[in-house]
């Protein structure tokens, strides 16, 4: 038999808990991760009753409210609440996507809130994720080439080499992804995840960059790359729609092409 031997203050308690105001009639109960490292205490989960009558309708309003209104101690990140910083990552009714995103009306029960799993967690929902920014780093995102600009323009793409960087430019690094992937939580240390593999192959398939052979030359590792097991749970989370998976694969695809 399998044991498991859980890490000192792992253990999730019951928190504070937080009613509504008097005359609520339209309450919602969230239930919100609370660990705070300077205090030595085991997690909690916290209970606030909201009255939706007075807030916005994404679960981002609610944090924002409890945050300035009910309890000035809770943690977390946030910035545009328009779905384009990826600042809000967080697990929402299990599921990884961005609070300015996720309606309230769609969690039919209490709302529970958690920060990115299997990343170590800095206070409350906000998650470390200076592992992710440097694996990011590591695959250079950014043009690398030999010839020089034109001097007096850019560098210029066909209407179709620039097609083939639809659904790759447009990801926000949230890493609801990364955090989603089982084969992520295991070899986070040597795989890179969806998030910098999309990262990857939107640099591999961009036409003004010269150093395409270079950089597969880098993916060339039993884990980096090859951990992927295409579970597909990168996909199925992504809050802006994109398809990671496939990148993924498309890479695998071009490192096969090299070999024969």
């Amino acid at each position: 038999m399998v044991e498991f031997s859980l890490p000192k203050n792992s253990t999730v308690g019951k928190g504070r808990i937080f009613p509504a105001a008097p005359g609520a009639k339209n309450v919602k109960s969230f239930g919100i991760y609370r660990w705070n490292p300077d205090d030595g205490a085991n997690p909690v989960v916290d209970t606030y009753e909201i009255d939706l009558d007075k807030i916005g309708p994404m679960v981002l309003d609610a944090l924002i409210h409890i945050k300035n209104d009910v309890d000035p101690t809770l943690t977390f990140r946030r910035s545009c609440r328009e779905g384009i910083c990826g600042s809000c990552a967080m697990n929402i009714d299990g599921e990884n996507t961005l609070a300015c995103l996720k309606p309230i009306k769609d969690v039919k029960a209490a709302v529970a809130i958690y920060p990115l799993p299997h990343m170590p967690v800095v206070k409350d929902l906000v998650p470390d994720l200076n592992g992710a920014y440097a694996q990011l780093r590591s695959i250079e995102p950014w043009i690398k080439s030999d010839t020089a600009p034109p001097p007096d323009s850019e560098r210029r793409q066909s209407i179709e080499e620039r097609a083939k960087l639809d659904g790759m430019w447009e990801c926000i690094l949230c890493f609801c992804c990364t955090t989603s992937c089982p084969s992520y939580w295991w070899n986070g240390d040597r795989y890179l995840g969806p998030a910098t593999l999309l990262a990857a192959y939107r640099w591999i398939a961009d036409s003004r960059d010269e150093h395409a052979g270079e950089r597969l030359d880098a993916l060339e590792d039993p884990l980096k790359l090859y951990a992927c097991r295409t579970i597909m749970n990168c996909t199925q989370t992504c809050p802006k729609g994109l398809n990671p998976a496939k990148a993924i694969a498309r890479i695998k695809e071009l490192q096969l092409e090299r070999k024969l």
